[in-house]
């Protein structure tokens, strides 16, 4: 059950992404400053996916060798 937690929040983090790249997209041309804080949104979202996935995926291995 646990592990099916940590991927739904994995996956959050990718919408979070999308809808920050969507804002990103929406405020490019009228305030430069937001659309910067959305994008540094998207990549740090984009970073904590990977992340959050490669953690899960090294404690099921550390479990599934216990």
């Amino acid at each position: 059950m646990g592990s099916k937690i940590y991927r739904l929040f994995e996956y959050a983090y990718l919408v979070m992404a999308a809808f920050s790249m969507y804002l990103v997209y929406e405020h490019w041309g009228e305030e430069g400053y937001r659309s910067y804080l959305f994008l540094f949104f998207a990549v740090t979202a984009v970073f904590m996916f990977f992340f959050k996935r490669r953690f899960r995926k090294n404690i099921e291995n550390q479990n599934k060798n216990k």
